[in-house]
Parts: structure tokens; C-alpha cells; sequence
């Protein structure tokens, strides 16, 4: 079985949502549960060996879309208060450190951390956030998270919010939807930069995405994005934007949002593994096998049916296997990739 390090999942939310019914979100995660797609014992199933987990704070009403034929556009959603999404994220942390204290999972801040967690058999969490909304302007919060163990950073999600703006989902449609970067964005990135967190371009806009190229001393990375040249969703990355990513050493892990992997954009379970392979293949053709990651997205999309859930990893494993990327090819894509990129934006 080849372990995967994953680049993106919103079980912090799931298990966050867990607890706000009442429920204990550490026993969710350590014995598992039906639903959602991360546990502990199917991630040992699947061979998920751990990966960058989202404190991601939903907005009250998603966008919603509306069709027209096979196409299809939405608003972005709802800014989200600054107090609000402190409150939110804080508790999500403290789930992350819970979980860690009680053994269900090990908060990782270094990549020798992440490497013994996954050679003790426990699954490796590094502490993301997906949409800064939790963040103040000035920066204040910023050091408390760090110190909480945050070592990866999205300024936006798909809404604007004090740092910049995100993209609308829309198919098929340009990621060119909008402003980029405001100043309190470049004064987050290179915050980012002085602490070493990882910066996460996978739901910023084109424009905000060239100035963090423009801002950002860091490789460009993108944790959990598609190739808009497949799949022309305002999600996905266009060649020229990879071009830019592998110019810097960056890397994109490959996101299983249905909709972000099939050439008709459409949210459907029964999408076949080989939309996943021909993104990958065209991820190595731009960025080099050495820049191509996995960024599932798990509890946070629809994903392949064919994977199902956490316990399913090794079915992509598989088809990229029956696809001819070797085994040293596989062990870069599954985790080592990542481990690499994050050693050189945590300056280890």
C-alpha cells in the first residue's frame, strides 16, 4: 500500500459541525463514523497517512448556482464577520488540539514530526486555513494561530473577505472574475512569508493570484486545484498560471471535486477515475513530476465514486499505477512532494 500525505480536507469542519449538535468530535474521528469521508480507521484503511486539515468557517447560505444547459454560474457567497469567524476558527483549533491530546491524531509543525507520525501509525495533521475571514486586518490573530500550530494559510475562499477576493463558481469560465490583493492582503502575505506559512492559491482569483506571484518570496502553490484547460471551472488553474507555479518551484495538488476533474464540469459521483489521471498527466507535463501533489478535498466535495471515501485512496493509487507512473513516480505524488515543499517554505 503507497501512504498518502494529502494536500487539502474539511474534516475539522465536519467535526467541528459534530460538536455544535452535541456530539464528540474526538470519538467521531477516532472509531469512525458512516458518513463524511476522513476517520481514523478508514484513513489507516485507505492508507491516508495524513495531511493539511482546513479550519474553513461556511458561510450561513452557500452560493447558488443557476444553470443554463450545461453551464452554469453563481454570486459569491456571503462575507462572513471578522468576530464571528474568530469564534468559529478558535473552536476548530481546539478540536485540532483535543484530537491531538487524546491520541486520535498528531498536530505536526515540522516535516520530521509529519514523517514519525506516519511511521507510528498516526494519522499526520498540519494545521491549514481555508479563507481568512478569521484573521484581523492588522494581523494580531495571526501569531496566536501560528502558535496554535497554523503552518498553511488560504487568504480567500470563494467569497471576498479584508485580504482579497475569491473566484465565483462558474463553468466554463475564466478564473479572471474580479480585484485582486488588497493592502492588507500584501501585509498577509509577506507576514506569511517572515513566519514561514505556507500560502495556498487554490481559491484566489487570477488577478490576486499574480500579486501574490508579484508579493510572495515562497514557491507558488496551489493545494487543491484543477487544469482549466480540461475543465474550464473558475477553480482550475490555466497553463499559464502553471507555467508561473512551476517557474518557482511550486507544486498543485490534484483535487477530487468531481466537478473540477470532468470535462463538463458537472457535480456527478459516477466520474471515472481517468479524469483524474488525465489532470495529473497534464500537471506532470507542465510542472514536472516533482510538482504534482494529491489535495483531495475530502469532506468538502463530491468525489469519484469509485474511491467513495478515505478508505478508496488506493483506487487512484491504482489507476495512476495501471496509467505507468512508476513506484518512485507514485511515492512523489502520493506524499513526498509535499514533504519537500513544506521542509522549504518552513525553512527546516
Amino acid at each position: 500500500m503507497q501512504p498518502v500525505f494529502d494536500g487539502h480536507n474539511d474534516v475539522l469542519m465536519r467535526l467541528w459541525e459534530t460538536a455544535g449538535r452535541g456530539g464528540d468530535p474526538v470519538t467521531e474521528f477516532r472509531d469512525g463514523i458512516a458518513t463524511g469521508h476522513i476517520d481514523g480507521p478508514r484513513a489507516r484503511a485507505g492508507g491516508l497517512a495524513g495531511g493539511l486539515c482546513a479550519i474553513f468557517v461556511p458561510s450561513r447560505q452557500g452560493p447558488r448556482p443557476t444553470f443554463d444547459g450545461g453551464s452554469y454560474a453563481s454570486p459569491l457567497a456571503e462575507p462572513i464577520d471578522q468576530p464571528a469567524a474568530l469564534a468559529a476558527a478558535v473552536a476548530m483549533a481546539g478540536i485540532a488540539h483535543r484530537l491531538d491530546r487524546e491520541g486520535a491524531w498528531r498536530l505536526c509543525t515540522s516535516t520530521a514530526a509529519i514523517r514519525q507520525a506516519m511511521d507510528d501509525g498516526v494519522f499526520a495533521a498540519v494545521l491549514h486555513m481555508e479563507g481568512c475571514e478569521p484573521l484581523d486586518p492588522d494581523l494580531l490573530a495571526l501569531d496566536a494561530f501560528y502558535a496554535a500550530g497554523l503552518r498553511s494559510l488560504g487568504p480567500v475562499w470563494s467569497r471576498t473577505n479584508a485580504f482579497g477576493h475569491g473566484v465565483p463558481f462558474a463553468y466554463p469560465s475564466s478564473p479572471d472574475t474580479g480585484p485582486g490583493l488588497t493592502e492588507a492582503g500584501v501585509r498577509l502575505v509577506k507576514a506569511c512569508n517572515r513566519l514561514g506559512i505556507m500560502i495556498d492559491l487554490s481559491h484566489i482569483n487570477e488577478r490576486g493570484f499574480w500579486d501574490v506571484a508579484k508579493v510572495s518570496d515562497m514557491p507558488l502553490i496551489a493545494t487543491h486545484s484543477n487544469v482549466h484547460a480540461i475543465t474550464p471551472v473558475t477553480r482550475n488553474l490555466t497553463d499559464r498560471q502553471l507555467d508561473a507555479i512551476r517557474d518557482t518551484g511550486g507544486m498543485v495538488g490534484l483535487n477530487y471535486a468531481t466537478s473540477f476533474l470532468r470535462p463538463d464540469g458537472q457535480d456527478n459521483a459516477t466520474t471515472p477515475l481517468t479524469d483524474m489521471v488525465r489532470h495529473v498527466d497534464h500537471l506532470v507535463e507542465h510542472l514536472g513530476i516533482d510538482g504534482v501533489g494529491l489535495g483531495s478535498d475530502y469532506d468538502g466535495a463530491t468525489i469519484p465514486a469509485e474511491i467513495g471515501d478515505a478508505a478508496g485512496q488506493q483506487a487512484l493509487v491504482g489507476a495512476l499505477r495501471q496509467a505507468g507512473y512508476g513506484e518512485a513516480d507514485l511515492a512523489k505524488l502520493c506524499g513526498d512532494n509535499w514533504l519537500r515543499i513544506l521542509a522549504q517554505v518552513w525553512r527546516e
